[in-house]
């Protein structure tokens, strides 16, 4: 969006984006500013207009519209705040487990309006992920609960599996009475207390808080709308889990800057992708359009989400759909352009982007004209750690997105993790950042929040250094993503703790998972796991294949309808392709069920779960 795009502040005029810049062109934040301070300037400005929807598909076919004004969610929201400082004290966490839904946005802005701080969670109801809520049970110790009535006996029969080493204050969302909030105290916050708790997915680690400040929630929503090109009179639309980093920053963009966003549930465009199609028309009939999506989804929308013949679909007001939470792959954005353009969709709207919860969200993404582009690379020299371009026919190359540039008032530079020194472009190492959108820490973990957020680079590149605007002395967050900057622009090559390591050498999975992928029809695409295990540790049937040392598994879930394919040939097929791309002998294949592959919350690959799992038989 252009700098003259307007966001209000709480000093009773509207600023434009301008008026947040200091005289370098970095974002400064006004004094002050809170998602209270924002949040309550809507509901007073905005008053009976739309806040947010959510498309009810579990009761209704057709998607009831539950429609939430900016006035009853201040009422709502006071409501739950004043019953909480009953109960907790400021300071203290409250968890919302609670269903998809306007309770949930309700709630979770009560828990911050109430002083307390927030831990955005999932009913209990959600299938394969009560491990995940234990944990975090365990970490964040809340002292309450909200819920609504629905699921209220679910989230206390889960409470009674947790110890009993403290009593745990359930509340239902939709049980408060208007009434009650004329007893609301106001809370004292400040832009830098903790606003709530952003549990990592888990893909690679049990989950930790991310500590999410008010400074660093506004701060980046205005790098989102700075990079993406966002107007103020915007609307989303968003199926994403509000538990999500994403899903729950879609949520918060409407708080912080008006517009609204229609929601609805994940199981509802799993079920049926063209619902998240048909509203993204629907809405942009009337003002531009957003969203976000990890890149399954756009996989999911060509294959199940397509328009019926005769349906009226427009998509030429999508204004940006941003892809990203897991590796994007450029086929995936060709297919999906391919099969909405002939209903207007712009090719410049789909966004490949880069973000993680310890930053809030959002990292880096391309120019607000740009189209998506990928560099194709060699795959021997990328092992190595050089980003050497090659043809993009040529039989060694692998092709990587460009996730674009950095947003405005954050830092990405590329390190060598040994030396914490910064390489130059053209070079993979360690990704590490550094901005005012970056979480504390993590939550009652000091020693892990010291490891992850606060490294020093020893090291500056004299010329063409990504650290410049940085204070020497600035902390720096290890983010465990490969990357390398070509021509300027980011691009991720991996997580450090998924490399595949293999006589030495260094493969990516994802490269080698789009090989077994393609090697056979039988293979569901997107839903194959590679990792390596010692040869010492393969299970019985494995091929160790030579001297000892890691060797490479793949596990790859059957397409639909690939039930009576021959198995053998479908694991010889991919025996064969992978060692024509990547110079590798397989030690075992595995064809599973659908479904089989753990996934985390956010839909990611848990190759590392996938692997335990391998290694224990199960």
């Amino acid at each position: 969006m252009s700098r003259e795009s307007s966001v209000a502040d709480d000093r009773g005029t509207t600023l434009t984006v301008e008026d947040y810049l200091d005289d370098e062109g970095q974002i400064s934040l006004p004094p002050g500013v809170t998602l209270m301070t924002q949040l309550e300037r809507n509901v007073a400005e905005l008053g009976d207009a739309t806040a947010y929807r959510y498309l009810d598909y579990a009761h209704d076919p057709a998607g009831c519209p539950v429609e939430l004004t900016w006035n009853r969610l201040g009422t709502r929201m006071r409501a739950i705040a004043a019953r909480l400082q009953q109960v907790i004290t400021p300071g203290e966490r409250v968890a919302v487990l609670a269903p998809q839904g306007v309770d949930y946005v309700i709630g979770f802005f009560a828990v911050v309006r109430a002083g307390g701080i927030a831990v955005p969670l999932f009913a209990p109801e959600l299938p394969g992920h009560a491990e995940r809520l234990e944990s975090v049970f365990a970490d964040a110790r809340p002292a309450a609960v909200l819920t609504t009535t629905a699921v209220a006996k679910d989230v206390r029969d889960f409470l009674r599996t947790l110890p009993r080493d403290r009593r745990i204050r359930v509340i239902a969302i939709d049980g408060v009475p208007d009434s009650v909030g004329a007893t609301l105290v106001s809370a004292q916050l400040d832009t830098d207390d903790i606003a709530y708790l952003q549990y990592t997915s888990g893909s690679t680690r049990t989950p930790a808080g991310v500590e999410i400040s008010h400074r660093a929630v506004c701060m980046n929503v205005l790098q989102m709308i700075t990079s993406i090109g966002l107007q103020p009179n915007i609307t989303g639309v968003s199926w994403l889990p509000l538990f999500h980093d994403m899903g729950l920053l879609m949520v918060l963009f409407p708080a912080l800057c008006g517009g609204h966003v229609t929601l609805m549930s994940p199981t509802a465009f799993v079920r049926r992708p063209n619902r998240w199609i048909r509203e993204l028309s629907a809405q942009s009939a009337c003002a531009p359009v957003f969203a976000a999506a990890p890149n399954f989804a756009f996989d999911l929308a060509v294959q199940r989400g397509l328009p019926a013949d005769g349906e009226s679909i427009d998509l030429s007001n999508v204004a940006g759909l941003i892809n990203g939470s897991e590796p994007v792959n450029m086929d995936s954005i060709q297919k999906f352009y391919d099969a909405f353009a002939p209903y207007g969709l712009p090719l410049t709207a789909i966004k490949p982007s880069y973000g993680m919860a310890e930053a809030t969200l959002f990292v880096s993404t391309i120019d607000s004209g740009a189209e998506p582009t990928a560099v194709h690379l060699d795959r021997e020299q990328l092992g190595l750690g050089r980003a050497v371009p090659v043809s993009p026919d040529a039989g060694n190359s692998v092709a990587l997105v460009s996730c674009g540039h950095v947003s405005l008032s954050q830092w990405a530079t590329i390190v060598a993790p040994q030396t914490e020194s910064e390489l130059p472009d053209g070079q993979v190492g360690e990704i590490w950042l550094h901005g005012d959108n970056l979480g504390h820490g993590y939550w009652g973990n000091s020693r892990q929040s010291d490891l992850a957020f606060h490294n020093k680079l020893q090291v500056r590149l004299e010329q063409g250094s990504h650290a410049e605007g940085a204070a020497v002395s600035a902390d720096w967050f290890r983010t465990g993503d490969l990357g390398v900057y070509v021509d300027g622009q980011l691009y991720i090559a991996g997580r450090i703790k998924d490399l595949v390591i293999v006589d030495g050498r260094n493969h990516f999975p994802q490269d080698i998972e789009a090989t077994a992928a393609a090697a056979s029809a039988a293979v569901r695409p997107g839903f194959v796991a590679a990792f390596s295990v010692p040869a010492d540790e393969l299970p019985g049937g494995a091929t160790a294949a030579g001297t000892p040392g890691e060797r490479l598994v793949i596990v790859a879930e059957r397409a639909v309808g690939a039930g009576k394919s021959d198995p053998a040939s479908v694991v010889e097929a991919i025996r064969a392709a992978v060692s024509r791309q990547h110079a590798l002998s397989v030690a075992d294949v595995q064809l599973v069920a659908a479904g089989s592959i753990p996934r985390t919350t956010s839909g990611k690959l848990a190759r590392r779960a996938c692997r335990a799992n391998y290694l224990t038989g199960r």
